[in-house]
């Protein structure tokens, strides 16, 4: 069959709007473009909201999203460009998700959009309108499928996790530092709340 039907054109457009808004986000962090932070402002928000060391958690998400972005727009090693960029929404779905569902409210619903329409086309494949279909998908076997979003499902539950324990430190920190009360005659310990 050598005319497009509407799957390829329908995942022509989703690879080309997704990774490019995916890409737009990743050169924010990199580059400081479209207003962005860069690697030192976003390396400062980073450690702010707990991925720590935050230049290294701004440089993995800003590869994750404007390479994972970049290669699902050309349709080229589309299931690990799928898995990383998913892998870079989980973790900011992470930072959204006591604001609730909806962005609007601060939310994870636009971070959530993004990784599961690249875990989507990950799994469905970039259609014949792509580089792997004229490279004859040598970087994209259906093995590869789970072996990226299997490694990149283990490296965010990573990250997340020690991100919960810096907060979770954090926060006893603050309940937990206790000073002397002076003056009454016990010498007792009292905690101070932060």
């Amino acid at each position: 069959m050598t005319c497009y039907d509407r799957r390829d054109l329908g995942l022509l457009l989703l690879r080309l709007g997704t990774g490019g808004v995916l890409a737009a986000h990743g050169t924010q962090k990199l580059f400081g473009w479209f207003g962005g932070g860069g690697i030192e402002g976003t390396g400062q928000f980073m450690d702010s909201i707990g991925y720590a060391p935050g230049k290294v958690s701004a440089a993995a998400a800003g590869v994750a999203e404007t390479g994972g972005g970049l290669l699902l727009a050309l349709g080229l090693a589309t299931p690990a460009a799928g898995a990383a960029a998913a892998g870079a929404m989980a973790g900011a779905s992470a930072v959204h998700t006591p604001n609730g569902f909806f962005n609007q409210e601060g939310g994870f619903e636009y971070a959530a959009s993004l990784g599961l329409t690249a875990a989507g086309l990950a799994v469905a494949g970039p259609g014949r309108l792509s580089l792997d279909h004229l490279l004859g998908h040598a970087v994209d076997r259906g093995w590869m499928v789970p072996a990226a979003l299997g490694v990149t499902a283990a490296v965010t539950a990573m990250a997340v996790g020690a991100r919960s324990r810096r907060l979770r430190k954090a926060r006893e920190g603050s309940r937990g530092r206790f000073s002397s009360r002076a003056g009454d005659g016990w010498g007792r310990v009292r905690a101070v709340r932060g």
